[in-house]
């Protein structure tokens, strides 16, 4: 029988780290933050500090972006809109030799939410 996207995302958390709103707002100072939603989503509102990585092209863009290139021991705080692309980005993550990598339960959805601080991205220009 074939997987469900929900059941790569259940197996995905299995593997990983995943953390509440409150560590991840704790995580804001020190880590790296990394949004894995598409580019309309991300300009819609993003969480403070976060660079965006869409969850389809991030294998092939993580090592190559400034921010990330030669930091696999960084904590990295994934998130995406509810917790399932974010999940999947974290384990892809770990498997590319980042060691550090936890993924936001819930998203940026639960972030709002909660009333969390929310940035608007500047304009690409």
């Amino acid at each position: 029988m074939p997987l469900t996207p929900m059941d790569l995302v259940a197996a995905a958390k299995a593997h990983i780290r995943e953390v509440d709103q409150a560590a991840g707002c704790s995580l804001l100072e020190t880590a790296l933050v990394l949004d894995v939603r598409e580019p309309a989503e991300y300009a819609a509102g993003c969480l403070p500090g976060a660079i965006n990585i869409p969850r389809g092209v991030l294998e092939f863009s993580i090592d190559s972006h400034p921010v990330f290139q030669g930091r696999r021991e960084a904590q990295i705080l994934v998130y995406c809109q509810s917790g399932g692309r974010s999940a999947l980005a974290s384990e892809t993550l770990q498997k590319l030799g980042y060691t550090r990598v936890c993924s936001l339960a819930g998203g940026f959805k639960a972030w709002r939410e909660a009333g969390l601080p929310i940035n608007q991205p500047a304009s690409p220009s």
